[in-house]
């Protein structure tokens, strides 16, 4: 499996944040969001061939028992089902992040599901190159709802611009019967600044909506950096 890092932080999103946890990164991505803020396992990726033996290990020398599977997109990972597998033999708690593009039928306590919007699309970025693709792709009704079906789920969303909500709004009516309580909207952005600039109306449209407000603690504590 080639994997971009391994790392020991805290969850900074969702129904978890705060909470320590080690990061299994993998590297590699079926989709290109223009605003993507690991580009180093999408657009340019990057990382080593490592075993499962290798990874089980290097997870196992920290002393947090939770594990969040990431990328890039972790479920087009080979050997992703057996990987979560010997995590769990191992007595981790597991939280996979995906877009939900992709199903596998994964050992998993939290899927953490990320669909992405309409703003996600690189229609200028790379010469737009990527952008018909992604467009195609960043949207699997079935695949989502395969997800919510089988597991413990949250749907967490990137806002940068007010319509943003209206798409959350359809995709919530496509999904059907989605308790609102397990919808996070987090603002786009890769600084501080970025965020807290966007967190104010962010907060006013989740209490008209009905949504929970997602800060990003691991960009306020340390920026966009890697390893965090």
């Amino acid at each position: 499996m080639r994997v971009a890092e391994i790392f020991h932080s805290i969850q900074g999103e969702g129904r978890l944040a705060g909470i320590p946890s080690v990061f299994i990164r993998t590297s590699g991505c079926n989709l290109r969001c223009v605003w993507c803020d690991t580009p180093y396992t999408s657009w340019e990726p990057e990382g080593e061939e490592k075993t499962l033996d290798d990874i089980i290990a290097e997870a196992k020398r920290y002393p947090s028992r939770h594990a969040v599977v990431t990328g890039g997109e972790p479920l087009i990972a080979p050997e992703i089902e057996d990987l979560t597998e010997r995590l769990k033999s191992e007595n981790f708690h597991i939280t996979i992040e995906t877009a939900g593009t992709v199903f596998k039928p994964v050992r998993c306590d939290l899927m953490s599901l990320s669909p992405k919007l309409a703003n996600s699309t690189p229609w200028k970025r790379d010469s737009g190159r990527f952008a018909w693709m992604h467009q195609q792709r960043r949207l699997d009704f079935p695949a989502l709802a395969e997800f919510i079906e089988h597991y413990d789920f949250q749907l967490k969303f990137v806002a940068d611009g007010e319509d943003d909500f209206a798409e959350i709004e359809e995709i919530m009516e496509k999904l059907g019967g989605i308790d609102r309580a397990r919808v996070l909207v987090m603002p786009q952005g890769q600084t501080r600044e970025e965020l807290h600039a966007r967190a104010p109306w962010i907060v006013e449209l989740c209490k008209t909506h009905g949504f929970t407000y997602c800060p990003r603690l691991q960009i306020d504590i340390w920026g966009n950096r890697r390893g965090t």
